[in-house]
């Protein structure tokens, strides 16, 4: 259709090009969040994306996943009464693996979206900036748990290829399978909370590795220089591995991995308030964030 000027020519023209309304259904919040959360999964070991992007995640799974099957291999070759490594101290002997894990893929996860501005987005559907956090929290969580979980229950697998009795190996397991629940959730929010901070990747990388070192520094000088005292064990708080660490060994009766773990009941409660106390704080943190950054 067009509209003709004075002189008869055409001055412009109305074209159909097949927009149609949409009459499907409005799937809503819950499932953006559901989705978002499958997709921050998946983005931590690059899946979705280019195949330089799978390298490190699956790298670093596999170093997580190699001493475990050796342990396993040595275990039943040599028929040996117990396993070398330990289900509860497995995280704490490869934290240097997870730390670098947490320190890839956290600003994969956040410093993105924030680099490509695609945040408002998100916030322009049905979806909050709380739900928006919860997915990504969740999804960094699971890709973490996954990473932990994983090498602890082929530790179990190793242990009963040795016919170990499952009877004295399942303690055990279940207790390292908690401690990697809360290891992914403490060390995901602290790794999302310090990516968010900036949208290059690379600064990301560099301050969440920076902090969680600087951290366990802090906490090994601590203890070098109060030395048996008992406060010293309180020193645990400090670091994200001993404070996880501590909850394991005060709450659910593991072996301490590093040090003494928390002295008594009072040390148990202690270290689990810190850790409630830090996941909510980070939760706060990021959801403060974001809507700093639309604001």
């Amino acid at each position: 259709m067009s509209e003709p000027t004075t002189s008869g020519t055409p001055a412009g023209a109305i074209h159909d090009i097949g927009y149609r309304h949409y009459d499907g259904p409005r799937l809503g919040a819950s499932y953006i969040r559901r989705s978002l959360f499958v997709e921050t999964l998946r983005g931590a070991y690059g899946l979705g994306r280019s195949a330089r992007s799978k390298i490190m995640p699956f790298l670093l799974l596999g170093v997580m996943v190699l001493p475990a099957l050796v342990v396993g291999i040595v275990t039943s070759y040599l028929r040996l009464g117990s396993l070398p490594l330990g289900y509860t101290e497995y995280v704490v002997t490869l934290q240097v693996a997870v730390t670098v894990f947490l320190g890839s893929q956290s600003p994969a996860v956040m410093s993105r979206d924030l680099r490509f501005r695609v945040t408002a987005l998100y916030f322009s559907r049905p979806l909050s900036r709380q739900q928006y956090v919860q997915a990504k929290f969740a999804g960094m969580a699971a890709a973490l748990f996954v990473l932990l979980g994983l090498p602890i229950t082929l530790l179990l697998a190793g242990a009963l290829l040795a016919e170990l009795p499952l009877d004295e190996q399942l303690p055990d397991y279940l207790r390292a399978m908690a401690g990697a629940a809360l290891y992914a959730v403490v060390l995901g929010g602290i790794g999302l909370v310090v990516a968010a901070l900036t949208p290059r990747r690379g600064v990301g990388v560099a301050a969440v590795v920076g902090v969680l070192l600087v951290l366990s520094g802090f906490q090994a000088a601590v203890v070098g220089i109060l030395g048996d005292a008992v406060s010293t064990r309180y020193a645990g708080l400090i670091s994200p591995y001993t404070l996880v660490d501590g909850v394991v060994s005060g709450v659910l009766a593991a072996e301490p991995s590093i040090g003494q773990g928390p002295p008594g009941t009072l040390g148990a409660v202690v270290f689990s308030a810190a850790v409630v106390l830090l996941v909510a704080g980070c939760y706060a943190a990021l959801v403060a964030r974001y809507r700093k950054a639309l604001s």
